[in-house]
């Protein structure tokens, strides 16, 4: 389960569990065709929001209770610890338990381990888990002295190299190709590399790199253990495939070998990580591989309101590149909400300060803290937000900080869990207390835990969050598990340890853009949005610009309801004012102009910047509501609507409604309508002026709206009066 998600960690199952069809209930028309095609490859288009998670568990389930697939038989694999442990937590409330769901290092790790003695003999190498001190001492050895940011990131080109299957020697010929950024001279990194390799070889140890690799080679070369996987496993789901990496895809088709039982998800618009070596090209070429493949795409957006949604669209509508031409078109599911606020500001303290008054602002209306992230482009700029948020007394958490089960006062408490469970009734805490929560809390009151939280913020109100964690988290099990014990709570706290996956600590979430991917929350703010910062000064090349755009619209679509985009002017106060806002934001803020001649001129899709107020052409009243704009008068004023036209076209939106299984606003909404029947647009032209229209809307439904307006049926013929 994300950070910060209304639905329970322990998802409940179906009604009917012995059902393999109350597995489909609540699908929509969508999820519905992923779950139940089961059979051949098939393509997830899935964008932000629309529930894909949700889509592949029951897919996964719905085959496993219909008898179609055996729970053994399958892998579900993703990125994440995090999203592993969320998937098999759904599928263990779906009944499909036995299926395994692991990141692609665990599922090689544990192939790696069985198979090592048969394959190479004797123990399998020791696992270095931080590289980062080989790589300093690798460093030393050639002479080469790295500070602390580039010994970071010469790391990171260490991985990025390994995981594009690039040795030592062809590493500067392959960084310069790809046009990577190095942080120091090519020749030095690939020295360093060649010597890291050689310290892990005299020392017996692996990387997690080289699990991938190891396991990638003892598959090519011994077929008998190739086909000893193949018989285990002979259905695959991958999630976030625009994420996969040349040395991932394979080891992927190393493990399906010739057949093509595969189901892949992912979003070309969120692949934000390709200096690792991710690249969306294995998503956009599915179907290129795989030409009789089922494509399915997800697009209703269960996550955000269509205030969000708009600007989500409207970020990637000024895209360019291959991704932006798969892009997905949201379509908010939710609600009308609040428009997105932009906030500018005269410098950053000024900004931080404004962001922490207003998370202030939004706790005192009843938003929980933990609903609330803070998101920036770089790590280092969440200093003066965890100083103004501290000086607002706003407990925050820091996201990419020591991990949660590896905290001392995590540790402690678990330690007096598990004692308490092995004592039992024996417990005198535990005297007379039997329902789980409250024996969670007897246990860890007596390790000095207490139900109110301490005044302030720092270290001690941090372990506080830490333990409050653990305690929601029991309360969380004890609800969807009737009857579980403490030793059940202790088992599923060792699983979820061995998984990193950690219950949710109540504080605003302070994040780069990086780390809040796959997460979601209430309200966010996303924060520093200045050209240098986004995009980023390093980010020179079309393709690296367009990475940023996407990583913006990854910020966006957290927001479920509250979105607020701030910018400075300056770095500190009193300094020069020579910052301006984020040019993605062009066309998109109030008071900014579209790019002209950019990709939305190109598809010949209407611009929708300020042309000043907008006034009613009845009264010549300035429209402020969006009804009102949409038709371009008050609500009170005389309408000339053609009545009997607006009827035409309400009967002909639920026909296209029903058919597309959309709700009927989708198609156009009531106001849309009202408005084209009293414009009663001719051509093209007209019908694209009409707010609501926008270009795949005229594009799709343009030619049967006009023929409706000409008095004739959508495929031509007149229609019958009335």
């Amino acid at each position: 389960m994300t950070a910060a998600t209304h639905s329970s960690s322990f998802p409940a199952g179906p009604d009917h569990a012995d059902s393999a069809d109350a597995v489909l209930l609540g699908l929509d028309p969508e999820q519905r065709e992923v779950a139940t095609t089961l059979r051949g490859p098939v393509c997830v288009l899935a964008g932000a929001g629309t529930g894909k998670t949700r889509a592949i568990t029951h897919r996964i389930a719905y085959g496993v209770r219909s008898g179609q697939l055996m729970p053994a038989s399958v892998l579900a694999v993703t990125f994440t610890n995090r999203a592993a442990g969320e998937m098999r937590g759904r599928l263990r409330s779906l009944g499909a338990g036995g299926v395994q769901a692991r990141t692609f290092h665990s599922a090689a790790l544990r192939q790696l381990q069985y198979f090592w003695p048969k394959a190479v003999g004797g123990d399998v190498p020791r696992l270095l888990e931080r590289k980062i001190q080989f790589v300093a001492e690798a460093g030393a050895r050639c002479r080469i002295r790295l500070d602390r940011g580039e010994l970071r990131d010469v790391t990171g080109e260490i991985e990025w190299a390994k995981v594009t299957q690039t040795v030592p020697a062809d590493y500067p010929a392959a960084a310069l190709k790809t046009g990577r950024e190095a942080p120091r001279d090519m020749a030095e990194i690939a020295q360093i590399y060649g010597t890291y390799e050689q310290l892990k070889r005299d020392r017996g140890m692996i990387d997690f790199e080289d699990v991938l690799l190891l396991t990638v080679g003892i598959l090519q070369d011994r077929h008998d253990i190739a086909e000893q996987i193949r018989a285990q496993y002979q259905h695959f789901v991958v999630d976030e495939y625009q994420d996969v990496s040349p040395l991932q895809q394979r080891l992927l088709d190393l493990w399906l070998g010739e057949r093509d039982s595969l189901c892949v998800v992912g979003d070309a618009s969120q692949t934000i990580y390709s200096f690792t070596g991710a690249t969306p090209d294995h998503l956009l070429n599915f179907r290129t591989r795989y030409p009789q493949a089922t494509v399915v795409k997800l697009v209703r957006d269960y996550r955000s309101t269509p205030q969000v949604v708009h600007l989500a669209n409207g970020l990637l509508n000024q895209a360019k590149g291959r991704a932006a031409e798969h892009r997905l078109e949201l379509i908010s599911q939710r609600e009308t909400g609040p428009d997105p606020v932009y906030a500018e500001y005269p410098d950053e303290p000024a900004e931080a300060e404004g962001v922490a008054g207003r998370i202030r602002d939004l706790i005192a209306a009843g938003v929980p803290a933990g609903e609330i992230a803070v998101l920036y482009r770089i790590n280092a700029q969440s200093e003066v937000y965890e100083q103004a948020l501290a000086d607002a007394g706003v407990p925050y958490q820091l996201r990419g900080a020591e991990r949660f089960f590896e905290r001392q006062e995590v540790q402690k408490a678990i330690l007096a869990l598990r004692g308490a469970a092995r004592s039992g009734g024996n417990d005198p805490l535990l005297e007379d207390v039997l329902e789980l929560g409250s024996q969670v809390r007897a246990v860890l009151s007596s390790t000095g835990w207490t139900a109110e939280p301490p005044a302030g913020s720092g270290a001690v109100r941090d372990q506080w969050e830490s333990v409050a964690a653990l305690v929601r988290l029991a309360e969380d099990f004890a609800r969807t598990r009737p009857g579980a014990t403490l030793a059940d709570l202790t088992i599923e706290l060792e699983e979820r340890k061995a998984a990193q996956h950690a219950p949710t600590v109540q504080g605003v979430t302070l994040a780069s853009l990086h780390a809040a991917k796959g997460l979601e929350w209430d309200a966010v703010f996303l924060a520093g949005l200045t050209d240098g910062m986004m995009p980023i000064t390093y980010a020179k090349t079309d393709e690296q610009v367009e990475e940023e755009r996407r990583l913006l619209y990854v910020g966006v679509t957290r927001a479920r309801l509250h979105l607020t985009l701030s910018w400075a002017l300056s770095r500190a106060p009193g300094g020069r004012a020579s910052r301006r806002p984020s040019r993605f934001l062009n066309g998109l803020r109030p008071g900014s102009v579209a790019p002209v001649g950019g990709p939305a001129a190109e598809r010949g899709t209407r611009k929708r910047g300020r042309r000043g107020p907008s006034l009613c052409r009845v009264c010549g009243k300035t429209l402020t509501e969006a009804g009102e704009l949409k038709l371009m008068r008050c609500e009170d004023c005389p309408s000339d609507m053609d009545e009997g036209l607006y009827e035409r076209l309400r009967d002909w939106r639920a026909v296209q409604s029903k058919e597309q299984g959309l709700p009927a606003y989708c198609v156009f909404t009531d106001k849309t309508l009202m408005a084209i029947a009293e414009a009663a647009p001719t051509e093209e032209g007209e019908l694209s002026m009409i707010s609501g229209v926008g270009g795949r809307k005229l594009e799709r439904y343009g030619a049967e709206v006009l023929a409706i307006c000409a008095g004739q049926e959508p495929g031509g013929e007149e229609a019958d009066d009335a």
